[in-house]
């Protein structure tokens, strides 16, 4: 950043990848919290020496800008301050401009394998990201999924103490087996038993230092009753929509979810969706070298690679849901969990940094998904052949989601429409947000919202945010005092 783009910056205000600070008195404590929140979120840059007056920024009296910076480096390279070095000397500088002095600070983007980024030797009280133009303390709940997505271990392959194969839908599995035969119909799993079939997949384990065995994260999604899903993971939610009305007030007009209609495992909700995905494509009448018809187009293998992405790519502990949405105009796949490569390696393709191997590993032995980080250049050149707008991946941050937007009808109003699909689709993450907090408030109403931002997944912040919106809207209200008191949902 040069001297214009900073003054330009300070006419618009601090934003979620800037932060001024007028550091009088020295380094001020708060700018170690703001170095976790932008290393944990996009990163950006924190500008010592100015400040705000009527909300207005302008350019201090900076110091000892020299003190300022040695004392910095300490305290950066001090574990006990900041458990990762995330800066280089490269990152800061001194910018003298019209006789003040500012010290830039530029704070990149943390790597998976480097969150949580944390100060005073406590990732638990220590772990912040950025939100708007705001630095706030991440939940529980954020702070293991980013250790998670910090380890190498496979996300899916754990034990999940006391199940075993009296918690697997026989009917799914069996269902499973018929494809992979058809696929593969000389291999030697078919003659194994299901105990056998399932610990080649990856869905039994046997562990050699406990002794234990059972199935795993990646057997129960895969083939799991649902009821025994939703005991290991009281989350866990799928949900499909189609959406071919008019009305601005119907949200639906077909929708596959959690009904208790059918066994609700990721591979039944594979099955049931992408037919209904693919269901309206057409496809020209192509014969292959022996003369047999051509049954797909580049466009089925891309929507199979879209909803398989989502699947496997998705962090099942958290409180979001996988949605998929099919209209006139898009299609929209979202998973809750960061993007764990960058955006630049999505688009170039050749690198793959799957969440939950094992369960891809379950879809590639029936033909289903790609290992070689090919699969969203696939989706790329579906859509560049039928010259439609480039698919988009956007990461909420606040909501830790991504999503995959996908339209197929390219007119004058294409980009209007995918902002406005991706306001639509936070808004319905903010609706989940309330009602999971309402439903907890209906299991405590003297919760904290210390404890709701726990146990929703969200910051306190965030949390705040939400029971302000429910209280001004006459869904909620707080009897008694802050401390003692207890919440009041209002009755249908």
């Amino acid at each position: 950043m040069d001297k214009e783009q900073l003054l330009g910056h300070m006419n618009l205000g601090e934003t979620s990848t800037i932060e001024f600070k007028s550091a009088k008195g020295g380094l001020p404590k708060s700018l170690w919290e703001s170095i976790s929140a932008f290393a944990n979120t996009n990163g950006g840059y924190v500008v010592l020496g100015v400040e705000e007056t009527n909300g207005r920024f302008e350019l201090g009296s900076l110091k000892n800008s020299r003190s300022l910076v040695s004392d910095f480096w300490n305290q950066h390279n001090n574990p006990q301050k900041l458990n990762f070095p995330i800066c280089e000397e490269k990152d800061l500088s001194i910018l003298n401009i019209n006789g003040s002095e500012t010290v830039l600070i530029h704070i990149p983007k943390a790597t998976r394998r480097q969150r949580p980024i944390f100060i005073n030797s406590n990732p638990y009280s220590g772990t912040y990201k950025r939100t708007r133009d705001g630095d706030y303390r991440c939940s529980e709940s954020e702070i293991r999924q980013m250790i998670r997505d910090a380890s190498e271990e496979p996300q899916d392959f754990g034990l999940i103490e006391g199940f075993d194969l009296k918690d697997i839908d026989t009917e799914t599995l069996s269902g499973y087996r018929n494809i992979f035969r058809i696929a593969n119909s000389d291999h030697p799993y078919n003659t194994l038993e299901d105990k056998k079939f399932l610990t080649k997949l990856g869905g039994y384990k046997e562990d050699r230092k406990s002794g234990s065995e059972g199935i795993t994260l990646a057997g129960l999604l895969m083939f799991g009753k649902e009821s025994s899903i939703l005991e290991a993971f009281p989350h866990f939610h799928l949900d499909y929509q189609e959406n071919f009305s008019s009305k601005p007030n119907t949200r639906w007009t077909h929708r596959i979810t959690n009904d208790g209609r059918w066994e609700c495992n990721i591979f039944n909700f594979y099955m049931r969706v992408y037919n209904r995905l693919v269901q309206d494509i057409e496809v020209p009448f192509v014969l292959n070298k022996d003369g047999i018809r051509v049954g797909e187009t580049h466009v089925h293998e891309a929507l199979r690679e879209a909803l398989v992405n989502t699947l496997v790519h998705a962090s099942y502990h958290s409180t979001k849901s996988i949605t998929v949405i099919k209209t006139n105009n898009y299609f929209s796949f979202r998973n809750p969990g960061r993007l764990r490569i960058t955006l630049e390696q999505i688009f170039e393709g050749g690198v793959s940094d799957v969440r939950n191997p094992y369960i891809q590993r379950m879809f590639q032995l029936i033909g289903l998904g790609e290992k070689a980080g090919s699969g969203f250049t696939k989706i790329l050149r579906a859509w560049s052949e039928q010259q439609w707008m480039q698919p988009q991946v956007d990461e909420d941050l606040e909501n830790e989601l991504t999503s995959v937007m996908l339209l197929y009808k390219l007119d004058s109003s294409s980009n209007t429409l995918a902002k406005e699909t991706r306001e639509e689709t936070r808004e319905e993450t903010r609706e989940e947000t309330r009602e999971e907090i309402l439903n907890q408030i209906r299991i405590n109403p003297k919760i904290t919202q210390r404890e709701l931002s726990s146990i929703v997944g969200i910051t306190q912040k965030g949390i705040e945010w939400q029971i302000k919106q429910l209280r001004e809207s006459g869904v909620l209200k707080r009897v008694g005092p802050t401390k003692g008191g207890h919440w009041e949902i209002k009755k249908d």
